[in-house]
């Protein structure tokens, strides 16, 4: 692959200004739109090291025959610019949010002459005003049959209306008074729009005229004796608390404002955005995109702000005609500072009217819900990767890439990964996870303490796996299994009755996965062939640009960014990181909280800690003598002076060496 000849630019002819850019493809499509501080400078970066480029930027610049570009005066042009043409071509390289479900919106159908509540879902429509968006259908629906109490405005759809006009008959809600029944003219549309007018003012946060108008009315009747009416109106104030105790209060009235959080991986990125207004968060949504190009974080912010207001047209004299996702309100709260935030701020404030404080919160309550929204986007984001991973047909079609990518004889059906963990060479450990037909094998995951030490990783490797498969033909031979790979071709062998149950490392996997590049995955190689071992495939994942290494090969193996054997590859190289970063924090705290008894052979912690209780430390118990040891409850004369020994260097306690390492996760 290689950039196509006569796309650069002549030296010089590209000019220094801010602007923006696109690449054509052979067909004058634009597949990608880009912008710059410096022209000359960012459309260089894509010619001077074309193996140096991601291997998306690398098929972009392949794929493109042309490069135009637009001179602007300033950052903020080029920003605005740059969305336009974003908005205008959809370029297939360009990175693209999407939301992660469809979301329901309540929506207001003010373009017709006797506007609808409803619930709506997709695409938004001209003269439809739209509140949310909400997680949930029915709870639109409780809401709004509250709010119908106070604000009786039609619901029903155009067939039951016209129906109901037709026969002079309203429908149910008509009749029990949850609506005025236009449709039969009991009111007429404009005194119909003033009511629908209420309710949007309503859900727009003009809350507190409603309650205290209701509450006026309420004493009034009460002092005209007319209780029935008070009491209707106490329980209309009733159904409208109701309905603000569903929006929860975080944020002062006062306050209108998105806090938008971010959550990634090497190949995905989740984002949660919470709209506040009037203090309460009138709604939520959810975006998912797949990193397939090398974008840092501020640049993925960036695109989502740029994606989220770009659309949306609005004006600061009126806050409350907001339609949140649209227009950006006074205050954009960040969980990471997009790439180039002061031209994003007033490129923000320009398309609001006013000014746009964009930030990230570094206190107070602002930060505290900040993260309440970004723990949301890390659990979308595991909610979104443990869906995407548990489709049976997602999963056969990422086995099936891997064999072919890897070039091996049938689908890797049991993929073993392994890593290796430490702090400076000390607490070196490993871990080992198992994945079965792409899912996660809990039961059989396994942990090592490496006996060699240091921070030689690739030791470490070598050291693992021949231990991990030294146990598995041991534990083979002695279930009556195939003592050595490659003798014959049956791996499983008939278990009888007498014969003894397999092992913990009795079960072979097809493919070995070990976290690192070339290094790590010859180690893993050479380990198995000095067992004889020689029908297990491997390769090593790299972190930094996801390559996927094999130990003969001189250059990496390419898998496509957004393909499902990459995903899987992954998932599962994540998985032995976190397991085996998780042992070695166990065993660093240990460490730091331990003492000498931790060593002792048949001390269990129930007589060590009585023997703490007793003693109150290790350096007291040390100038015990045996005598004194051995009245403390559970321990005997014999523990006693093992103890003292231990403690005093009298004579060598025996420790437990049997530990090999391995074990449940």
């Amino acid at each position: 692959m290689a950039a196509t000849p006569h796309l650069r630019p002549a030296p010089g002819s590209i000019p220094t200004s801010p602007g923006v850019y696109r690449f054509k493809d052979a067909s004058n499509h634009v597949i990608y739109v880009g912008k710059a501080k410096n022209l000359r400078s960012r459309l260089s970066s894509y010619f001077r090291d074309f193996a140096g480029l991601h291997p998306r930027t690398q098929q972009m610049v392949s794929t493109a025959a042309d490069v135009d570009w637009t001179v602007v005066g300033t950052e903020v042009e080029a920003l605005q610019l740059e969305y336009s043409w974003i908005k205008q071509y959809d370029p297939r390289f360009n990175v693209k949010y999407r939301d992660d479900k469809s979301y329901p919106y309540l929506a207001v159908t003010l373009g017709e002459e006797v506007p609808r509540v409803q619930v709506m879902r997709g695409a938004k429509r001209k003269g439809v005003r739209y509140f949310g968006p909400y997680s949930h259908a029915w709870a639109i629906r409780e809401t709004v049959d509250l709010l119908l109490r106070v604000f009786p405005v039609r619901t029903c759809s155009a067939g039951v209306f016209r129906g109901a006009r037709s026969s002079g008959r309203p429908c149910l809600l008509g009749y029990i008074g949850k609506c005025v029944a236009p449709c039969v003219g009991r009111t007429s549309p404009e005194e119909h729009r003033r009511l629908v007018d209420d309710f949007c003012s309503f859900l727009a946060g003009d809350t507190g005229r409603f309650i205290r108008d209701l509450e006026k009315q309420m004493g009034e009747a009460a002092q005209e004796m007319e209780y029935e009416r008070a009491a209707r109106l106490r329980d209309d104030i009733a159904a409208l608390r109701a309905a603000l105790e569903k929006q929860a209060v975080v944020l002062p009235d006062s306050t209108d404002c998105d806090v938008i959080a971010m959550a990634e991986d090497q190949l995905e990125a989740a984002v949660q955005i919470f709209y506040v207004r009037g203090g309460r968060i009138r709604g939520q949504r959810g975006y998912v995109v797949d990193r397939v190009t090398d974008a840092g974080t501020g640049e993925l912010m960036e695109t989502l702000l740029g994606q989220l207001y770009g659309d949306g047209e609005g004006s600061a004299d009126d806050p409350a005609e907001e339609e949140p996702g649209t227009v950006a309100p006074r205050e954009v709260l960040v969980s990471h500072e997009p790439s180039d935030r002061s031209a994003l701020g007033a490129w923000l404030s320009q398309r609001r009217g006013s000014n746009v404080d964009l930030r990230v919160p570094q206190r107070g309550d602002k930060k505290s819900l900040m993260e309440t929204v970004q723990k949301n986007a890390r659990e979308a984001l595991a909610r979104h990767k443990t869906h995407r991973a548990g489709d049976l047909s997602t999963r056969g079609r990422a086995l099936n890439e891997i064999q072919e990518a890897l070039d091996l004889p049938e689908a890797p059906l049991r993929i073993e990964c392994y890593d290796i963990s430490n702090l400076q060479g000390d607490h070196v450990v490993a871990s080992m996870v198992v994945f079965e037909d792409g899912l996660a094998r809990k039961s059989e995951y396994r942990r090592f303490q490496v006996r060699g030490g240091g921070q030689n990783d690739v030791a470490a490797m070598h050291e693992v796996i021949t231990r991990r498969f030294k146990r598995y033909l041991e534990e083979s031979a002695r279930s009556g299994e195939v003592a050595r790979m490659g003798e014959t071709g049956d791996h499983g062998g008939h278990q009888g009755e007498d014969e003894p149950a397999p092992g913990k490392f009795a079960y072979p996997p097809n493919l070995v996965v070990v976290d690192g590049a070339r290094p790590q995955a010859e180690a893993a190689r050479r380990a198995l062939d000095e067992l004889g071992i020689e029908d297990i495939a491997v390769c090593g994942l790299a972190k930094r640009l996801e390559e996927v290494w094999l130990p003969d090969d001189e250059d990496p193996v390419i898998l496509p960014r957004t393909g499902e054997g990459l995903y899987m590859l992954q998932r599962v190289r994540d998985e032995a990181h976190r397991s085996a970063i998780r042992y070695h924090r166990q065993k660093r705290a240990k460490a730091l909280t331990g003492s000498s008894l931790d060593e002792l052979a048949g001390l269990g912690p129930s007589r060590r800690a009585a023997l703490i209780k007793e003693f109150g430390s290790v350096r007291r118990l040390s100038e015990a003598t045996p005598e004194e040891i051995a009245k403390v409850p559970g321990i005997g004369p014999k523990m006693a002076e093992t103890v003292h020994d231990h403690l005093t260097g009298g004579g060598k306690a025996k420790t437990d060496e049997s530990n090999d390492g391995g074990g449940d996760a």
